[in-house]
């Protein structure tokens, strides 16, 4: 990848630009939300100058984790600071702040980061914060092979393209959030269904009461460590010679 300087202005906005279509495009098409992370990664790589390989960090709990990534490498450079606690990935993850240096000027505050980036072929990071909802946190993170692969002007690119596409991020998240809850909506009606079913088959069988027959269910549940739903599903099966799903 060149230098920032040797493309023109209207050269980068314009990759920086595709790259969001880009994104946007995917939103359309995608279900799977670290196959779009994964796309973003891919896409920094070629938006903003001086990249030569993109990670996303995010935070569950305040717990970091290699989400997306462009390569191994990086995974396990992400990875490996996590186990330490420190470095520049965390930094900017836990900070929420944009962390740039060189791999040369990390090796002061975090040695065991330098060493093994420098090991690996790189000379400099960029990280930006990266904010979906309140359950996701974290960064997009950038490796240059070069050792001034970074300047102010990368920055602000990539902060250009993570405020862009953040509220891209945020709407998706939302939309998958929706409907896991109506996926999970269904499966309670359908477990709900046979159960009750259930319930009726021992009520007319034993002449119980509702309240009596779900107490049987919930014993033998107990007593044989199988799910309520389990065993309800079995009892009509049993009972009616169809198979209850």
């Amino acid at each position: 990848m060149p230098p920032t300087h040797d493309r023109s202005w209207p050269t980068v906005l314009d990759e920086v630009t595709s790259a969001l279509e880009s994104l946007t495009a995917t939103l359309a098409t995608e279900d799977d939300f670290a196959v779009l992370l994964h796309q973003m990664c891919a896409q920094v790589v070629n938006a903003v100058p001086g990249v030569d390989e993109a990670t996303i960090t995010l935070l569950t709990d305040h717990q970091p984790a290699t989400i997306a990534s462009t390569s191994d490498v990086v995974t396990r450079l992400d990875t490996d600071q996590y186990a330490a606690g420190h470095g520049p990935c965390v930094e900017a993850a836990g900070s929420g702040k944009l962390v740039r240096v060189s791999v040369a000027e990390a090796a002061g505050q975090w040695p065991d980061f330098a060493r093994d980036a420098a090991a690996a072929g790189f000379g400099s990071f960029l990280s930006a914060p990266l904010v979906i909802t309140g359950e996701y946190g974290g960064g997009v993170n950038c490796y240059s092979r070069q050792d001034g692969g970074f300047a102010e002007l990368d920055e602000k690119l990539l902060e250009l393209y993570t405020s862009a596409a953040t509220p891209a991020l945020r709407v998706y998240s939302r939309y998958q959030q929706a409907r896991d809850t109506v996926e999970h909506l269904r499966t309670a009606l359908t477990s709900r269904a046979v159960i009750d079913q259930a319930k009726g088959i021992l009520m007319a069988v034993r002449q119980i009461s509702a309240d009596e027959a779900f107490t049987l269910l919930v014993e033998q549940s107990q007593r044989e460590n199988r799910k309520l739903r389990d065993l309800a599903v079995q009892l009509v099966s049993q009972a009616t010679g169809i198979t209850a799903t």
